[in-house]
């Protein structure tokens, strides 16, 4: 991949003074970097100068949709359940790219919080276990854990102590809440520190999700 090809399209929304923290997030499949552009002004934060990050996902066809073409992490293909491995790679190492670019605006990792939804989770977790410097947590919200049977092959050692957010619908029709629910346990297994949340919802976000988003970061950054 080319250094054209590793740079994504954002939006960042800087805080009221100089970023102490960052949180990059990213957009569920068919969705942009303006998903949860809304979510920021909800959040209980503002005294942490968090700069929040929302990046767009390339356009690609995407076989699960009758191959039309959308912006996606990575394609999915029912009948090939590994399918997206190679764009999945691909789209960790543009994330890496924008982790790299915050920290050479003066963050360190462990500054910057992982953070997505759905496809964009998937991601965020492919990207931050098996990344080489600790960040700050990692947020995965109504997602899973890709070729999960595989998962110990494709640890790093940097982010085992790394908070990690997740929450989930109880109806979720897209992922089903036992998916997440066996990344969790995977994950607890090796020992990660889990924040496990379900709510009565869909494939979405609620409001108390948010207060517990607020709650978790916090906590997180402030090491309270």
């Amino acid at each position: 991949m080319t250094d054209a090809d590793s740079i994504l399209s954002t939006i960042e929304l800087e805080p009221p003074g100089k970023a102490k923290f960052c949180v990059i997030w990213l957009h569920g499949l068919g969705a942009d970097g303006h998903d949860f552009e809304a979510i920021v002004p909800q959040l209980a934060v503002t005294p942490l100068n968090i700069r929040f990050i929302f990046p767009h996902a390339p356009i690609r066809a995407v076989t699960i949709n009758a191959c039309m073409e959308m912006r996606a992490w990575y394609d999915i293909d029912p009948q090939s359940p590994l399918s997206g491995t190679s764009d999945i790679s691909v789209s960790v190492a543009q994330i890496s790219h924008l982790i790299e670019g915050q920290m050479e605006q003066g963050l360190s990792s462990e500054q910057i919080i992982l953070a997505g939804f759905s496809q964009g989770g998937v991601i965020a977790l492919e990207l931050a276990l098996a990344y080489e410097r600790k960040l700050a947590g990692i947020m995965a919200l109504s997602t899973y854990i890709h070729d999960l049977e595989s998962l110990n092959e494709r640890l790093g050692l940097a982010n085992t102590e790394t908070p990690i957010f997740m929450a989930h619908g109880r109806m979720d029709p897209m992922i089903p809440i036992a998916r997440a629910a066996a990344a969790r346990s995977a994950l607890e297994a090796l020992n990660y520190p889990v924040e496990w949340h379900e709510y009565p919802m869909g494939h979405q976000v609620c409001a108390s999700e948010i207060r517990d988003i607020s709650d978790w970061l916090n906590r997180t950054l402030t090491g309270r």
